[in-house]
């Protein structure tokens, strides 16, 4: 090859970044943490079990990528693990607030207290769900059993419902196994392979 040719030879572009790689491990880590306290693997009293992952990493890997979706300008991508950092990190905050008592909440509250932030989270993701059924399936059914689970916890929360709370625990699970299913696509593409199917979006 000639200096010419070197220089006419087009210049390899670096590979496309893939926010998902960080944002759906850190997402699956934090919703096994969750699940795992919803259907008792821990005592009840013990719902502060899961902050230790899900503040540090969930919490943080899902702001992390939001960040960089963003900077790529992925923004449907950015705007969805902005919300679910949101979720994660104000869940950290709930938790620990009302087990240090830092909201000033009394304890004749702490029900409602539950309730108002599973509603407003219900009321996000819902409305996130609707507002991207032109992702792949596999998105719409990952959002969708997220709102089953919030609808089955918020249930059990308001009506002291053990059954409720576990259905909804079990629900994690489901829409952890898409999550697991969507990061080893993005991985296996990542690394050279075929990604996944992730089935045809609901509306074109």
């Amino acid at each position: 090859m000639t200096a010419a040719d070197a220089t006419q030879a087009p210049a390899r572009s670096a590979p496309a970044g893939d926010p998902a790689l960080i944002g759906v491990p850190t997402f699956i880590v934090g919703a096994t943490a969750l699940g795992l306290v919803l259907t008792g693997y821990v005592p009840a009293g013990a719902v502060g079990a899961s902050i230790a992952i899900i503040l540090p990493a969930t919490g943080l890997g899902q702001l992390v990528a939001a960040v960089w979706a963003a900077t790529l300008g992925q923004n449907a991508v950015a705007a969805v693990f902005g919300v679910f950092s949101g979720f994660w990190l104000s869940y950290a905050a709930l938790v620990l607030g009302l087990i240090h008592g830092w909201f000033g909440i009394p304890d004749n509250a702490t029900v409602a207290t539950q309730g108002l932030f599973l509603i407003s989270w219900l009321v996000t993701i819902v409305l996130l769900t609707l507002a991207t059924l032109r992702l792949p399936a596999a998105f719409t059914l990952l959002f969708a059993l997220i709102d089953v689970a919030l609808a089955l916890v918020l249930y059990g929360t308001v009506s002291a419902s053990t059954a409720a709370t576990t259905a909804g625990g079990y629900v994690v699970f489901a829409f952890t196994a898409v999550g697991v299913y969507m990061f080893t696509g993005a991985l296996s593409a990542a690394t050279g392979g075929r990604p996944l199917p992730l089935g045809p979006p609901v509306l074109r």
